[in-house]
């Protein structure tokens, strides 16, 4: 039976997982977005072709409230390592502490500085300058993904570091080896390309809705759609392999450094060489058992170590204290190779019909491509589903169990908090959602107009809508 305290627990965890799960799309949709402007206007300006200034202007009003809704997000994180993990951070914070400070002192000062310019500035400063500035804010989010994958991955690969005897405090011994520890590496460029790819599939679905919205219209779509959907497809066909061996080289990593979080993953009980690969089946953590197993024979040690009779790890080689939940992140692993495998083939697929020259008549793909929409971010949420919770027992890897993290707190107090952030963030981010769509169902024209210089109505702003920049005034909340 579970008592209070373990009831606090899993509610206070499921409160973070909340709060992050919806927080992680805005950041990465705005570092793959602020790098797409960035290229944008570059186009622009060494080729001289309006249509990429069309496409600028376009996305930048999805970009400003993506933006917005990613501040406001992030801000309750903030207060949940006091309120819900003050144990956490009183152990761990000077170095976690240090590390988030120090996204705040670079990359928020970065994009601070430069957002305005970006936002309002296209015809109150030169073109260089402003390029520049948009090129600043794009390095600002990048930065900002560095601080908290470093804080991150040393929380799954902690180095540099020594325990106050005293007072049980992780504290710093040596910078570069807490920045740079084992997974950092891995970890960052398999983030920076899933919020490239995400938004690659956002910017395809839109250009792919407009196109089948003209043809239903009996019209030919706008250039600026027919560019913005063959520059997502390229990047899919680029990226969505280079994403694949990235993964891959990111589970070599954990299968060395975390062996129990691969084996539960993958559904392994034994440890043995020539390991199939099970497609499917249901970890039972009672019987240790996967039941209903599918499996294919020697594949397994192949995928996980590279070799025929490579030995994979089983999650009876651990205690059973020290096991995550393996149906999980069986499945959640599943989801995120799936739709990886998807994301491939859809980029694959774009370049034979670019190759045949139907890649902006082929309805049947572009209703794909549409329904690829959400795909980069649910393969996103489920990697980081596997990331997280295969870390389990553990906010420290190893070293700080999860139940000895917790703040003193009652039991009503998370039922209540929990309740009240479900609600809010429902609306508000609902709401937010709702006016993002409304903004992309209206296809790029040729001679888009500047967000400062559009008229309210037309992005929706924030006299309709707190959470959206007000184009009238310059200012945004």
């Amino acid at each position: 039976m579970y008592n209070a305290h373990d009831i606090a627990l899993l509610l206070a965890r499921f409160q973070f997982a909340f709060t992050v799960g919806v927080h992680i799309i805005f950041p990465a949709f705005s570092i793959g977005l602020a790098a797409y402007l960035a290229v944008l206007e570059g186009l622009w300006l060494t080729t001289k072709r309006h249509v990429f200034l069309d496409l600028y202007r376009y996305w930048i009003k999805a970009f400003s409230i993506v933006f917005g809704m990613g501040v406001v997000s992030g801000l309750v994180m903030s207060y949940e390592f006091g309120t819900n993990w003050s144990v956490f951070s009183k152990k761990a914070g000077p170095i976690t502490g240090v590390l988030l400070s120090y996204e705040v002192m670079t990359a928020f000062f970065l994009e601070a500085g430069f957002l305005g310019v970006m936002l309002f500035g296209m015809n109150k400063v030169g073109r260089g300058l402003h390029f520049a500035a948009t090129c600043c804010v794009s390095i600002g989010t990048l930065i900002s993904m560095t601080w908290i994958l470093a804080s991150n991955s040393w929380m799954q690969t902690p180095r540099g570091y020594t325990i106050d005897p005293a007072t049980g405090r992780f504290m710093p011994d040596n910078w570069l080896a807490i920045i740079f520890n084992p997974s950092f590496p891995f970890r960052l460029v398999h983030m920076g390309l899933a919020a490239f790819l995400s938004v690659a599939f956002v910017v395809g679905a839109t250009g792919a809705w407009h196109m089948l919205q003209a043809r239903r219209n009996g019209a030919i779509s706008s250039e600026p759609v027919r560019m913005m959907f063959s520059m997502a497809m390229w990047m899919a066909a680029i990226v969505a392999p280079l994403q694949i061996l990235a993964g891959d080289a990111h589970g070599l990593n954990t299968l060395k450094y975390q062996p129990v979080k691969v084996a539960a993953m993958e559904g392994d009980w034994q440890s043995e060489s020539h390991a199939p690969e099970l497609l499917f089946g249901i970890p039972n953590m009672k019987t240790e058992h996967t039941d209903y197993a599918v499996k294919i024979p020697l594949v397994g040690s192949l995928i996980l170590t590279h070799s025929l009779n490579g030995k994979v790890p089983g999650m009876k080689d651990f205690p059973k204290d020290q096991r995550p939940p393996s149906p999980v992140i069986f499945f959640s692993f599943r989801i995120m190779v799936a739709l990886a495998m998807l994301m491939v083939l859809v980029g694959f697929w774009s370049l034979w019909l670019r190759r045949n020259s139907t890649l902006f008549t082929n309805s049947l793909f572009h209703r794909v491509a549409l329904c690829m929409a959400p795909a980069g971010f649910i393969a996103l949420l489920c990697g980081w589903i596997t990331t997280e919770v295969g870390r389990q027992p553990w906010t420290v890897y190893g070293l700080l169990r999860t139940s000895d993290s917790i703040s003193p707190i009652v039991l009503s107090s998370m039922v209540f908090t929990m309740i009240a952030f479900v609600v809010v963030y429902v609306f508000v981010f609902g709401a937010g959602m709702s006016i993002l769509v409304r903004v992309l169902s209206h296809a790029p024209q040729e001679g888009e107009r500047d967000l400062s210089a559009s008229h309210a109505s037309d992005i929706l702003a924030t006299r309709a809508h707190p959470f959206v920049v007000d184009s009238s005034s310059g200012q945004g909340v």
